[in-house]
């Protein structure tokens, strides 16, 4: 029987250092649903000491998700540590996470500490942690950049301190394939207490190797991978959960251990994770990109044809391509819509939430003849936007271009219940619009990013609109959508606005990580 390879997803901490991929509570909290419901073994919440909400997220997780184990981040500190046990308290399965930094550079520029103080710290950290879960894994932060014979004294001494799983990072993306392959190795071969724990991995992906980089410290020993959907993170990202376990799947010939990951949940988690950050996938990302199983070489579709397994080494379907084949419409009623959100992991934890969402789908079928699930999930996202207290509304607008002249919107907003009209032109219908919008509002905020992307195929698709706005060195996230481009770029903007008014702009959700 082959041997279980535990995936350990860090979408929720490592994937929201992201710059621009802050998540809301209720946003985690589905995302860590579909989560348990693809079997991922371990979830990294959140970083507990990093805000007031981001443990609240952690805590929320916690008593939420019954069948993964719920993990929490924190530095080799007391405070931190505090702050996870308090964190993940209520879960079932729980694991505190706690790291120091180990490479010469680290410690001497970041921590300006002694080798050996980093071993004392590290030590007392494991034991505290170890006081409220029997699970605790440590990392020696930048272990890529680490000499050798300092990691194995300090991984000896955490491990009879209490440590059940050791995590190696290459932190900065810095190590290549072979080089980190063998790092796991010597390990295996040459840390005397190896045996107690499970061996474990996270890879940055700034050379582009994340992935090649855990598969080879698999094929070396490691049993654990920390990973991300869609590869999210900050700079670079992490390696790709998808491509890990696919590349696991379908090479079992060269890999003596297995998931248990439900490999068809993966294109659905991939696209809310993509709907909920504003992130979108390139449609050549492998797995779960557009194009990943899309053949348009005549020779390539001549071979498909008469053999899938000519051009295809993997099933569309095992990953979660073909699934979506619900098709709900005008007639469709609640229940019906209630019920097929539940079969995509979608719970609702009020009438109120279902009723937001069910307006959204009636007024989306008046407009579009058959509603897929990736509209459910836009319909969710944006459903959820309107919890937030609505200074601004939008009333009516009205963008109009022709050649030769320059384009113009006129928008009518409710602004704190008052309703007021500007018009504006711009060098396009979209930016004719925000210019009008600002005009009502004077936000002071600069617009950071805006991403189109298209749900479901076809002229009457939906159009789903990310905008990115800062102000004074923060961030916010809006969300926008509807069969009319311009109309769900009106409401990605005023969905922004009103983030901004609600809770202002949020520096780094979680600046004191880096792992």
């Amino acid at each position: 029987m082959k041997e279980h390879l535990i995936i350990f997803d860090t979408t929720l901490r490592d994937g929201e250092q992201s710059p621009g991929a802050s998540m809301t509570a209720d946003e985690k909290i589905r995302i860590a649903r579909m989560l348990e419901r693809m079997n991922v073994d371990v979830i990294e919440a959140g970083f507990p000491a990093a805000s007031p909400g981001d443990f609240e997220s952690v805590r929320l997780i916690a008593s939420e998700i019954t069948d993964s184990r719920v993990c929490a981040l924190a530095r080799a500190s007391e405070s931190d540590i505090l702050r996870a046990a308090e964190a993940v308290k209520p879960a079932r399965a729980s694991r505190i996470h706690t790291f120091i930094a180990t490479s010469p550079i680290h410690m001497r520029e970041k921590l300006r500490m002694q080798p050996d103080e980093v071993i004392e710290q590290a030590v007392k950290s494991v034991k505290l942690a170890r006081q409220f879960t029997d699970d605790v894994e440590f990392s020696p932060e930048d272990a890529g950049r680490t000499e050798f014979e300092f990691m194995l004294r300090i991984l000896e001494q955490v491990i009879d301190a209490g440590a059940t799983t050791i995590n190696i990072p290459d932190t900065v993306g810095y190590t290549l394939p072979q080089e980190f392959g063998t790092i796991i190795r010597r390990l295996k071969e040459s840390l005397p207490n190896v045996d107690k724990v499970v061996l474990s991995v996270h890879c940055h992906n700034d050379l582009g190797v994340a992935v090649a980089n855990s598969l080879a410290a698999v094929q070396n020993g490691a049993r654990q991978v920390e990973c991300t959907i869609n590869g999210l993170g900050e700079r670079a990202g992490n390696a790709s959960l998808e491509e890990i376990v696919m590349a696991v799947r379908t090479r079992k010939d060269q890999f003596d251990c297995d998931t248990r990951i439900d490999c068809t949940q993966i294109v659905p988690i991939s696209r809310l994770v993509s709907n909920v950050t504003g992130f979108l996938v390139q449609p050549n990302k492998a797995i779960v990109g557009a194009n990943a199983f899309a053949h348009e070489a005549g020779i390539h579709q001549d071979g498909v044809i008469k053999n899938r397994e000519t051009y295809e080494i993997m099933r569309a379907q095992d990953v979660g391509w073909n699934a979506n084949r619900m098709v709900l419409g005008k007639h469709s009623g609640r229940n019906a819509v209630r019920e097929r959100l539940k079969a995509l992991g979608i719970e609702f934890n009020s009438e109120e939430e279902l009723n937001r969402t069910f307006v959204r789908f009636k007024d989306l079928a008046d407009k579009k003849h058959e509603i897929l699930d990736d509209d459910l999930q836009a319909l969710v996202t944006e459903a959820n936007s309107d919890k937030r207290h609505e200074h601004y509304r939008l009333v009516t607008m009205r963008a109009s271009s022709q050649s030769g002249e320059a384009p113009e919107a006129r928008v009518t907003m409710l602004v704190d219940g008052n309703e007021v009209t500007a018009e504006s032109s711009g060098s396009g219908m979209v930016d004719a619009t925000f210019r009008a919008i600002e005009a009502l509002v004077a936000s002071g905020s600069e617009l950071q990013l805006y991403s189109v992307n298209a749900i479901t195929s076809g002229s009457d698709a939906q159009g789903e609109v990310s905008v990115r706005l800062m102000k004074n060195g923060g961030i916010v996230n809006g969300h926008g959508a509807d069969t009319d481009i311009v109309i769900a770029s009106a409401r990605a903007y005023i969905d922004a606005l009103n983030a901004l008014a609600t809770s202002g702009t949020r520096q780094h959700p979680q600046s004191g990580a880096a792992v």
